[in-house]
């Protein structure tokens, strides 16, 4: 039961920090490059930071599932 709960804490810590990263970068590309970009009611780096942040930390969960969870 420990090792299943550390396994998906750590999981969650892996999307949350996949996250971030996503966020800085697509930040970064929208302030840059996509300063006219929509999404979710606001433009440029901000939009762009949100999908980043949505993409990666669903990168994240999915790449911690499979190297936590994956039966070897």
């Amino acid at each position: 039961m420990l090792k299943t709960t550390l396994r998906v804490f750590f999981m969650l810590v892996i999307g949350f920090v996949l996250g971030v990263i996503g966020l800085f970068i697509a930040m970064y590309i929208g302030g840059n490059y996509a300063e006219d970009f929509v999404f979710n009611g606001v433009r440029g780096y901000e939009a762009t930071g949100q999908i980043g942040f949505i993409v990666g930390g669903a990168i994240g969960l999915i790449s911690g599932w499979w190297f936590l969870f994956k039966k070897r």
